[in-house]
């Protein structure tokens, strides 16, 4: 089964729920361009959670989807509301979703994790979600370490539900070896940072338009967190101190607020640009909906070349 037949889509392909940057606004602009949109309720308290949702409702009447970063502190809130407001997909991150996964299904909602590793996606499937994003760590954003070439099939070989590929996709050919690898569809982000509708600051596009293929690089993982960014003066700080050895607490005070300097100030220098290692293929600000044809239309192209 393609993703698209699962979520009720035009397209197999969700767009990612990014903290700050996934509104309601823009998962119902992605939503109405035929992927599966996402509210990405990191940085949210349940209100505003609420709110995005309500925005979202009154822009679309397309699926869209939450994604709960269970480390959030309004996460067991966050779990009701999105059976209250009858949210069709809710993707997760940073943890096992387990306790919340019975009511999820009960109310008919398809419960997608985040997995970095084949064993989560293993416990996972036994806990009884309907399928799971295999993300390797060329994404933006929070990584784990292995690849999405080799991350996928693994999963795929692991589990027999659906298995969704993200992580270093922007164009047809790695939609292609999505399939190729087992997926049924991917997420995708980096891609739409760029996008016409994207709410990101215009600095912030910039700085992803002008990226270069190795112009990303992993901060946190001295912390246990690593998060990959767009090369500047407050990661290539971070870095410096961290191969010091410098108390934790010292390198948090580098990060707080960062991810909202750039998404909302346009802060590029202290700003934290999260962009995958894709950023490099991104070239030009364009509506969602033509990012999303090119993908379709670059994988058709693709397979078909294979075949001949």
């Amino acid at each position: 089964m393609k993703l698209n037949e699962l979520l009720g889509t035009e397209f197999p392909i969700i767009q990612g729920g990014m903290a700050n940057i996934a509104t309601g606004e823009f998962a119902a602009a992605c939503s109405n361009a035929g992927a599966l949109g996402l509210i990405g309720a990191g940085g949210m308290n349940t209100e505003t959670l609420r709110q995005h949702i309500h925005t979202a409702k009154s822009l679309t009447d397309k699926p869209f989807g939450v994604n709960i970063m269970l480390m959030n502190p309004c996460a067991d809130e966050m779990a009701q509301l999105v059976i209250e407001e009858k949210i069709p997909v809710v993707t997760t991150g940073a943890g096992s979703p387990g306790k919340y996964v019975a009511a999820w299904k009960a109310a008919g909602i398809k419960v997608i994790p985040v997995v970095s590793a084949a064993v989560l996606a293993r416990h996972l499937e036994k806990v009884g979600v309907d399928a799971v994003i295999a993300e390797g760590t060329e994404s933006g954003g929070h990584v784990g370490e292995l690849t999405t070439m080799a991350l996928v099939p693994q999963v795929c070989d692991a589990v027999k539900i659906p298995v969704i590929a993200a992580g270093g996709i922007a164009d047809g050919r790695q939609l292609a070896a999505a399939f190729a690898l087992g997926a049924c569809g991917v997420q995708v982000g980096t891609c739409l940072l760029v996008s016409q509708e994207c709410p990101i600051h215009e600095n912030y596009k910039a700085a992803v338009l002008k990226a270069k293929d190795n112009d990303t690089i992993v901060t946190g993982r001295s912390t246990g967190a690593p998060v990959r960014v767009l090369k500047n003066k407050m990661s290539r700080e971070y870095v410096r101190l961290e191969k010091t050895g410098i108390d934790k607490m010292e390198l948090e005070k580098l990060t707080l607020g960062s991810l909202r300097r750039a998404v909302f100030d346009g802060d590029t220098a202290t700003g934290s640009l999260m962009a995958g290692q894709v950023a490099g293929m991104c070239h030009e600000i364009r509506p969602v909906r033509a990012i999303l044809e090119d993908l379709m239309a670059g994988c058709k192209a693709c397979v078909a070349g294979l075949e001949a």
